[in-house]
């Protein structure tokens, strides 16, 4: 089990921490845009205090330089010369720098108010602390890592496929320009083992990975768990970043095949079926999906077909054999069919 979002929480200015709030620690929940810690601000109030006078003065000087350069404008024209007059006279330049310190000191005024807001640490989205690394009364400065988050909203399951079995999931398939939340994927069963008990997760398929492992031949598949960490009416615990599930992903129904034991697949090549005149006779299958119990068989046999169900360690093909129901009673082969054609449900586990 993972986070869809993990991040660190960062510094970006230096100075004491001063003030932690109570959700700031291994565990703790806080919501998006809660106060998680404080960093001394007193330093950068003065800085704000000074950039604000530094842009007054910055101000005045371009009053006092457009002034200047009405005044010389004025001044040509009462003079009465006929030539344009340069930019010099009209002290064009001066005014270019007075403006240009304006757009300087409100920049420095920006960044001061700027550095001011990072004194406060706020979470960037609901979530959760995985680890802390700073307390308080700690000296930070840029770049020093405060902690460990995790987003609250979903929990994300890796989930790895073979090849066999990518081809009875009908997976969600996530194209260019295409939103994650789109797509529709099939849904799964996760079980979080605690202990003695189980509890069981409801989720979907939201996408795939981008390539096969090289080494495994394997895909993994995302899994998504919505509101994880909610308490619940049934007593289930939240979710634990870093725990293991068992998953059963809801496969496509599979049409005209039979459901069987697995046990009753003898070498992984063929079953024991009696023929219309008792004879033990071996019946190649082909087994289109299976897990640890059952075999689905989509050809090798047909409706009506009766198969040994009794181990036998040397069966010889031809042999005669007795049918007999699961108590004992002796059965007419010509009354009974042991399989009967079907749709099943093929799953996955992981």
């Amino acid at each position: 089990v993972q986070a869809r979002t993990e991040s660190n929480l960062v510094a970006q200015v230096r100075g004491n921490v001063i003030s932690v709030s109570p959700s700031f620690k291994p565990g703790g929940f806080f919501e998006k845009g809660e106060v998680l810690l404080e960093i001394d601000r007193r330093d950068y109030e003065m800085e704000v205090t000074i950039a604000e006078a530094q842009l007054a003065q910055a101000r005045l000087r371009l009053s006092e330089e457009e002034a200047t350069a009405a005044q010389a404008l004025a001044d040509w024209k009462r003079l009465g010369l006929n030539e344009e007059p340069s930019d010099l006279v009209l002290r064009k330049p001066q005014v270019n720098e007075a403006e240009a310190n304006v757009g300087s000191a409100q920049a420095r005024l920006e960044l001061a108010r700027l550095n001011l807001e990072r004194t406060t640490i706020r979470a960037p989205y609901a979530g959760r602390v995985l680890n802390q690394q700073v307390d308080l009364g700690q000296y930070v400065t840029p770049g020093t890592s405060l902690a460990r988050i995790y987003a609250v909203d979903y929990a994300e399951i890796r989930l790895p496929l073979s090849e066999r079995q990518l081809a009875f999931i009908n997976l969600p398939e996530l194209y260019r320009g295409e939103a994650e939340t789109s797509v529709d994927g099939p849904e799964v069963t996760l079980t979080w083992t605690v202990g003695n008990e189980d509890y069981q997760w409801k989720g979907k398929i939201v996408r795939a990975e981008g390539a096969l492992d090289t080494r495994s031949r394997q895909l993994f598949v995302v899994a998504q768990v919505e509101n994880p960490y909610a308490k619940r009416d049934d007593g289930r615990p939240p979710f634990k970043v870093g725990s293991f599930v068992q998953a059963t992903i809801r496969g496509e129904v599979l049409k005209d095949v039979f459901v069987i034991p697995r046990e009753l697949y003898r070498k992984n090549e063929y079953v024991l079926v009696v023929d219309e005149d008792n004879k033990l006779r071996r019946r190649e299958i082909y087994a289109e999906w299976g897990d640890e119990k059952n075999l689905v068989v989509s050809s090798g046999l047909s409706e009506g077909d009766l198969v040994c169900l009794t181990p036998m360690n040397f069966p010889v093909d031809g042999m005669t054999v007795d049918i007999v129901s699961r108590d004992g009673i002796p059965v007419e082969s010509e009354k009974t069919a042991n399989i009967s054609s079907q749709n099943s449900a093929a799953g996955s586990g992981s």
